[in-house]
Parts: C-alpha cells; structure tokens; sequence
C-alpha cells in the first residue's frame, strides 16, 4: 500500500493519558511521521512533546486539524478554526459537531466525521 505525504497535524484535545484515543492518534500520526502540533489548555507537554495552550498559538500550515474534544467544547472555535484554514477537520468519534461541520464547510474547508486511528490503519490518512 503506498504510503502518503507526511502532513502538519493539530490534535486538539490531547491527552497524557494512555488509555484515551487522543494519546494513542498522536503515537500513531508520530510512528507514521507526520508532525504532530499538540493543543490542549492545562497541559505543557506530553512525554516530550510541548503543547500549545490554545489553537491561536499554532503558526504556518496546517494540514489536517483532528478533534477530540465534544461539541460543548468545539462550538466556540469557528473564528479559531477558520484562521487555521486547515486542509481538512476530522471529527473523531464522539467529536462530531454537524453545526460546527456545516459552517467551516460554508467556508471552504474540508470536514470529515472519521476515526483518526482507523484512517491511519488503513492507509487512508
């Protein structure tokens, strides 16, 4: 199977808790090289990996945003979402947010309601 690209990943919603999906995407998106910008706002780095506090202190190219926080959480990032102008947004399983979806889709960027890990897995990335 053909290997794709490495993209610029921001995973917001991570997690230093090894049991959760999030801490085991940013394993994986990292085994599969990819360069993975971790966002979550108590937390300053994860086994090494610095974290940003807020998606407004990501810089540059973004080429996938992967959510892992619920609808409560995603609905007041339109305005933060649409500066990041990212490729494509996954919603992960229990992130989905068909508001959210439909006004970044008004806006020009590609939404998915798609497991990371499972995108991975199978090449689909």
């Amino acid at each position: 199977m053909p290997s794709n690209p490495p993209q610029r990943v921001v995973l917001l919603g991570a997690s230093d808790r090894p049991e959760r999906y999030a801490y085991l995407a940013m394993q994986q998106l990292i085994a599969h090289g990819h360069e993975v910008i971790l966002v979550h706002p108590r937390l300053q780095q994860i086994e090494g990996h610095p974290v940003l506090q807020d998606l407004s202190a990501v810089q540059g190219r973004v080429d996938t945003l992967t959510i892992y926080v619920g609808s409560a959480n995603s609905s007041s990032l339109l305005e933060k979402f649409l500066s990041l102008r990212p490729g494509r947004v996954l919603f992960n399983p229990g992130a989905e947010n068909p508001d959210l979806a439909q006004k970044l889709q008004a806006e020009g960027i590609v939404t998915e309601e798609a497991c990371t890990l499972v995108l991975l897995r199978t090449g689909q990335f």
